[in-house]
């Protein structure tokens, strides 16, 4: 399964970087994070790898994130690894002034019948969850606006 989603941040793409750059920021925009671990030596680097714990609800997920190819303030591009599922994030960041584009391509590539089966019924679900943090991001770069409030 893949899609696109895209977003404009009102900051400059400097700004925008270094805002989505900080690991510490992650649980200002992505709801349910309830920690991460470096598992890497030089983290942030390509090929660096951090372990990543959300609560939805009542599920706890574990996923392991692995930065494959980083050209800030351009692009950066990352894989995520749980139980079934195997995604694929490759984000672009476009200077427009003095606000930044960000364009996210996700591809999920499922294993299991019951991944499979949820990718098939509930593809909405993937790009809704996409799209919620692209705009709980913008609200955090714009306004330091924070998932944690609500």
């Amino acid at each position: 399964m893949k899609y696109t989603t895209e977003i404009v941040v009102d900051v400059p793409r400097e700004e925008f970087i270094k805002k989505m750059d900080d690991p510490d920021n992650m649980k200002h925009w992505q709801q349910g994070l309830i920690g991460y671990e470096q598992l890497s030596a030089s983290p942030g680097q390509e090929g660096s790898r951090m372990s990543l714990s959300y609560e939805m609800g009542k599920r706890k997920m574990d996923l392991v994130e692995t930065i494959i190819k980083k050209d800030l303030p351009e692009e950066i591009h990352m894989t995520y690894e749980t139980k079934g599922v195997h995604n694929i994030q490759k984000n672009y960041f476009k200077e427009e002034g003095e606000k930044t584009r960000w364009v996210s391509e996700s591809e999920f590539q499922f294993s299991g019948f019951g991944m499979k089966l949820m990718g098939f019924l509930m593809p909405g679900a993937f790009k809704k969850q996409s799209l919620k943090y692209m705009q709980d991001f913008k609200a955090f770069a714009e306004n330091g606006t924070s998932v944690l409030n609500s």
